[in-house]
């Protein structure tokens, strides 16, 4: 009897969506019993109930169709498979989100092997999208980094097969984090050139996802589908910089999907952030970060002066730069802070004595050494972009950051909120923040505002790059 009862249900959801909303979202939930009017429905998977439940148009549908075919008191929950047995844990309906821990949830779908394309990405034969440069060979080891690249080494000797799924390498901006994700990744496709390795920055994938979600919105197409499919294809997935996804974002759903299909089918992954796990409580969800704390949390220290050392001649050596001694060690004594800098002050002063045709004295070091500090500091200050960005626009510094909806100052909010995310490592998150109380998805929003206006408005390119100039001199 409930079966037929569900029947007709489904007959009032058709009649009321899209016919490829249907297909995809409702018509693969089944209903399995009906007791003590309560009415349990079976999703493939925890994406689906967590999907259907977030969007209110799909709740109060199915809340209506229910009511009218099994009664005004009945009650929905979902049943999610979690194995063979068919058997699994029951969720109540459109009371939020309940989730045990340790619950492992079944994948929706099978990977598809159809090769389809995504923004920035190739099919399942893509490019790993790895720097060269980055490989093991170039990583400095010292007891900053001891650890963590011992792991990631074991990692890439036996992807998948080791404790350390996920790798989760933590550490401040310019240490190295991204250096050690891509030297598993480039060290793996060269012992097994076979596996899917893929590398992309959480920010990146946001967006993607992002535009997945909107083109099938607007052209009725399954992206959505396939931006999961894709990721269910990769043997090795780098995601970097996991602190930009935020609270209550869609994306940390996906991935969660995305997370417990590959970690079940014993594919590796490896995870970047400027935090630890306990550190990230505020901006990832529970569920998710609970599975980020499954395999091996590693620690990226600020490098001891004879590491820095150490660094700056391999890299002269890579580079060809004939240094003297006494020069190598100003550098390394001058920049503490991280490698990044460490590596770029090395370059600005093979720069300047280029340029100037000098000789790379202990003189012209310690002039560029200063040059380059002041100037990093300046611009690696969100508060610093803010003054440029409102002095140049001649708006009050309080008018960006209100909620005022005026064009002109709407738009001075975005640049400032573009040259932040280009110019420095600061989170999305801390960038909305800082710029006028705003969530990350406005910044992202912001960030793809200008770049369209610059590619259909001329006086508005050369806005951004006057301001760019200025933020750079």
């Amino acid at each position: 009897m409930h079966q037929k009862n569900w029947n007709n249900c489904l007959q009032i959801i058709k009649d009321n969506v899209e016919p490829d909303t249907f297909r995809a979202i409702f018509q693969p939930i089944k209903a399995i019993g009906f007791k003590q009017n309560v009415l349990t429905l079976e999703v493939p998977s925890m994406f689906y109930y967590e999907y259907i439940e977030e969007q209110e148009h799909y709740v109060n549908l199915l809340k209506k169709a229910i009511k009218r075919e099994f009664g005004t008191d009945a009650k929905l929950e979902y049943s999610i498979p979690t194995g063979k047995t068919g058997n699994g844990t029951r969720f109540p309906g459109d009371t939020g989100i309940r989730v045990l821990e340790d619950q492992v949830v079944k994948a929706p779908l099978e990977p598809i092997r159809d090769p389809f394309i995504l923004p920035g990405l190739k099919p399942l034969n893509i490019s790993p999208q790895l720097n060269p440069e980055y490989s093991f060979n170039n990583f400095v080891e010292g007891e900053c980094n001891r650890l963590a690249r011992s792991a990631g080494l074991a990692v890439a000797e036996r992807p998948g097969k080791t404790p350390y799924n996920p790798l989760f390498i933590y550490g401040e901006s310019g240490l190295g984090k991204t250096h050690l994700a891509q030297a598993i990744g480039i060290k793996v496709k060269e012992k097994e050139s076979h596996l899917v390795v893929l590398y992309v920055n959480a920010t990146k994938f946001t967006t993607q996802f992002m535009d997945a979600t909107a083109a099938s919105k607007k052209h009725k197409t399954n992206d959505v589908n396939n931006f999961l499919h894709f990721y269910q294809c990769i043997d090795v997935l780098i995601l970097d910089d996991v602190q930009e996804f935020v609270s209550k974002s869609g994306t940390q759903n996906i991935f969660f999907e995305i997370f417990n299909h590959l970690h079940q089918r014993g594919k590796q992954l490896i995870l970047t952030s400027d935090k630890p796990p306990a550190d990230l409580d505020e901006i990832i969800k529970d569920r998710l970060l609970s599975r980020f704390k499954w395999g091996l949390s590693t620690e990226l220290q600020k490098p001891g002066y004879q590491t820095r050392l150490e660094i700056l001649k391999h890299r002269a050596y890579r580079d060809g730069i004939k240094l003297t001694d006494n020069v190598l060690e100003l550098v390394a004594k001058s920049i503490v802070d991280n490698v990044r800098e460490l590596e770029g002050t090395l370059i600005g002063l093979l720069a300047q004595a280029t340029l100037n045709k000098k000789e790379i004295t202990l003189e012209l070091a310690h002039s560029t050494i200063e040059k380059l500090i002041k100037h990093n500091k300046r611009k690696l200050s969100v508060d610093y972009i803010l003054k440029v960005v409102s002095d140049y626009y001649q708006i009050d510094q309080n008018s960006v950051l209100s909620n005022t909806r005026k064009r002109e100052i709407v738009q001075a909010r975005q640049v400032a909120m573009y040259f932040a995310k280009q110019l420095t490592r600061t989170s999305l998150k801390v960038i909305g923040a800082q710029l006028g109380k705003k969530d990350h998805a406005t910044v992202l929003h912001a960030c793809r505002a200008v770049t369209n206006m610059m590619e259909t408005d001329k006086n508005f390119k050369i806005q951004v790059e006057d301001l760019e100039a200025m933020l750079a001199s």
